[in-house]
């Protein structure tokens, strides 16, 4: 059964999304800790990250550091922070989240009905800071 982030990857379901290309995608969490909190995902249904294979777990973290220095531009927080849980949605991400303090990583704390214009907003910040638009063709 295709994991949620796949039904979002497929279309099946929206997703804000400020990055994609043929192997991974970055779209805005609907549960956001801060504004601009974005989940790096793979294609590839995964589920633990340890099973990813190197390339694409390179792949991944590369795309990764190069979202989180577009959310560094665009909200100028102390730092990035990342995490990798994968408990609720069998399919590897990473969250990557603008922070100030070690409370900004608290799940506990995660937004349940944002604004949508807010996660708009964050959309677009994040597009123009790493120069990405979904009529591009996919990177490899």
């Amino acid at each position: 059964m295709a994991t949620l982030f796949t039904k979002i990857l497929q279309g099946e379901i929206p997703g804000r999304f400020v990055y994609r290309d043929d192997h991974c995608a970055a779209f805005l969490t609907i549960a956001p800790l801060r504004p601009g909190h974005t989940l790096v995902v793979p294609i590839a249904e995964v589920d633990h990250w340890i099973d990813l294979p190197e390339e694409l777990s390179t792949h991944l973290f590369t795309v990764a550091q190069r979202i989180a220095r577009g959310i560094q531009e665009a909200f100028q927080p102390e730092k990035v922070g990342m995490i990798i849980a994968g408990l609720e949605v069998r399919h590897v991400h990473i969250h990557l989240s603008p922070i100030w303090g070690l409370g900004d990583l608290n799940f506990e704390r995660q937004e349940q009905n944002p604004d949508p214009a807010m996660l708009d907003d964050a959309m677009q910040r994040i597009r123009q800071a790493i120069d990405w638009s979904p009529q591009r063709e996919p990177e490899a």
